[in-house]
Order: structure tokens, then C-alpha cells, then sequence
């Protein structure tokens, strides 16, 4: 089975533009997440997908793989989508260019979902961790989710999720890791079906395989990493190197 992870790095992000260039330690954020994809050993490729040439020569430069993207897109998994259409693969891994901490446990475990008589039913799946900070459960940057019985997701919010109405109990808050794979069908048929109402409003592109019944596997992990949304995030990081 080819797995292949790739890497969507748009260089305008609302909320923190060109953060992806921003010096963490001693590398910008774009090639600690490539590099620390690359050492998990996991895939027969690792590539960078931007719509940036100094995203894309940043790479090329140290000697790892990028490509650029023909058309402008809103989400992370249509850039990807359009980058392996016309490759033989199985299964796609996509990490968010934003998230430079990413270690092998947690996408190993996220590949073994996949596997299997009870992987072969999954399309797609995810990571996630228990949220304990309130500042980040308050945060919109940071996005939320409620699962089933099965860890399948139930709904993506900014908003904190479950509303906690009975103060008298505590219910587990899970923060959703901005990784995720995919079967490629699954991720094609993503990039063909237009934007939804819950994916527009929240901004979440996930939401948009809620509401066309695709289900989400999601796979708890303790990954405590940063994912860079704002200023303030790529501070936090900062202390982790």
C-alpha cells in the first residue's frame, strides 16, 4: 500500500500571513514540519504543495521535495487533492504546513486506522488530544471536537464543545490536531463537492465531509505540539524548542 504525506503550505494565511517563514529555533516553520515528517520514516514521499515561490525554493533549497499548485484554492486538502489526482496512491496523509512538532508516534497511529478488517470501512481519519487549558478551550484558533461511541467525529466547532449546561459533571474536551488522512477516492470526491454551510461558517474544511456523510475516524493521541494560528501561538512554540 503507497502512502504518501503531503504538505499544503499557503503563504497568505489570514490570521498570521507568512507565518510559515517565521524563524522557530533555528528553521522556519515550514521546514521543521517537512523535516520532521521526513525522519518519521513512515512514507514512500513527503511533500511540500504551495502556492508561494519562497515557500517552494525555502524547500527545494535544503534538498526536500515541493510543488507548486496550479490553481488557487480555500482549503488545505482541495491544494493536495489537485497534487496527487494524477498519482498512483493509497493512501494520503496531509499535515498541516502550521504544525512543526509533529512526531511518528502520532501519524503511526493515525496510518493504523486505516488497517485491518475494521480499518478497511475508514475513509478518513484524524487526530486529536484532551483539551485541559481553558484559554485554548476559549479560543476560536483552537478547534474542537465531540465524538461517538465509535471515536468517529461528530461535529468541529470554534466554539467550545459540548456546552457545558450541568456544571455538576465533566465532560472531556478534545482538541482537533490539524492532521489528517485520507483515502485518495475519499479526497477526490472532497475536491469535487462544493463548499458546505458548516465548512463556510466556521471556516473548518473537515465539516464538509460531516455533512456529505463521510465519517471522520478520530485517533486520540498525546501529541502536545503548537499548532501556529496566531503571533501569540508561534510565542508558545518557541518554548518548546
Amino acid at each position: 500500500m503507497k502512502t504518501i504525506a503531503m504538505i499544503p503550505a499557503r503563504y497568505a494565511a489570514s490570521r498570521f500571513p507568512g507565518k510559515l517563514m517565521q524563524i522557530l529555533g533555528n528553521k522556519t516553520i515550514i521546514r521543521h514540519t517537512y523535516e520532521n515528517a521526513m525522519a518519521t520514516r513512515l512514507f514512500d514521499e513527503v511533500v511540500v504543495v504551495t502556492d508561494s515561490q519562497v515557500i517552494f525554493n525555502e524547500i527545494t533549497h535544503y534538498g526536500g521535495y515541493a510543488m507548486m499548485s496550479k490553481l488557487p484554492h480555500e482549503s488545505g486538502s482541495d491544494r493536495i487533492a489537485e497534487a496527487v489526482a494524477d498519482l498512483e496512491v493509497d493512501i494520503v496523509l496531509n499535515v498541516q504546513g502550521d504544525e512543526p512538532f509533529i512526531k511518528k508516534e502520532p501519524l503511526q497511529q493515525l496510518l493504523k486506522a486505516f488497517e485491518g478488517k475494521s480499518g478497511s470501512a475508514v475513509q478518513v481519519g484524524s487526530l486529536m488530544q484532551v483539551l485541559y487549558d481553558p484559554v485554548l478551550l476559549n479560543d476560536p484558533n483552537t478547534v474542537k471536537v465531540v465524538v461517538d461511541n465509535n471515536r468517529d467525529a461528530l461535529l468541529f466547532s470554534r466554539y467550545p464543545i459540548p456546552y457545558l449546561r450541568d456544571k455538576t459533571i465533566s465532560p472531556v474536551y478534545y482538541q482537533h490536531i490539524g492532521v489528517y488522512a485520507f483515502r485518495k477516492n475519499a479526497l477526490m470526491t472532497f475536491s469535487n463537492t462544493a463548499m458546505t454551510p458548516l465548512e463556510e461558517a466556521e471556516k473548518i474544511e473537515c465539516l464538509r465531509y460531516l455533512e456529505n456523510g463521510i465519517k471522520i475516524r478520530m485517533v486520540e493521541t498525546t501529541y502536545h505540539g503548537v499548532s501556529i494560528d496566531t503571533p501569540e501561538d508561534l510565542e508558545r512554540a518557541k518554548l518548546l524548542v
